[in-house]
C-alpha cells in the first residue's frame, strides 16, 4: 500500500472538501455536463471549475468536451484507492480488537 500513498493522500485531499465530494456524489448517478452540475452549487462558474479540476487532477473524474459541451465522468475505479486503504485499516483494527478481547478474557495461568 506505501507505493499508492502519494495517489492515496491527493484522492483524500480531493475529497476533503465537501463540493468536492458533492460533486463526486452526484456523478455516482451518472455522467452530466459542468454547467448542470454547477448550476447545483451556489458559486461563480470559475470558482466551481477549481473544484472540477482538482477531482480531474486527482484522477476522480474525466472530463471529455464535445464541441461547446464540457461532461463530467466519475471514475469509480479511482474510489477503489480509498475503499482498498479502509479494508487494510479495518483488517488492522479487527486484528487489535481480537488480541485485546483475547487478553481481557483468557484466564492467568501461573
Amino acid at each position: 500500500m506505501a507505493q499508492y500513498s502519494a495517489e492515496l493522500d491527493g484522492v483524500f485531499v480531493a475529497l476533503a472538501d465537501p463540493t468536492r465530494r458533492a460533486v463526486v456524489r452526484r456523478l455516482g448517478h451518472g455522467p452530466t455536463s459542468v454547467g448542470d452540475l454547477a448550476r447545483e452549487f451556489p458559486m461563480t462558474l470559475p470558482s466551481f471549475l477549481k473544484h472540477v479540476r482538482t477531482l480531474e487532477s486527482n484522477g476522480l473524474i474525466r472530463t471529455v468536451k464535445s464541441g461547446r459541451v464540457r461532461t463530467c465522468v466519475l471514475n469509480r475505479e479511482r474510489l477503489a484507492l480509498v475503499d482498498d486503504w479502509l479494508a487494510e485499516q479495518r483488517r488492522v483494527w479487527e486484528e487489535r480488537a481480537d488480541r485485546l478481547e483475547r487478553f481481557v478474557t483468557e484466564e492467568d495461568t501461573p
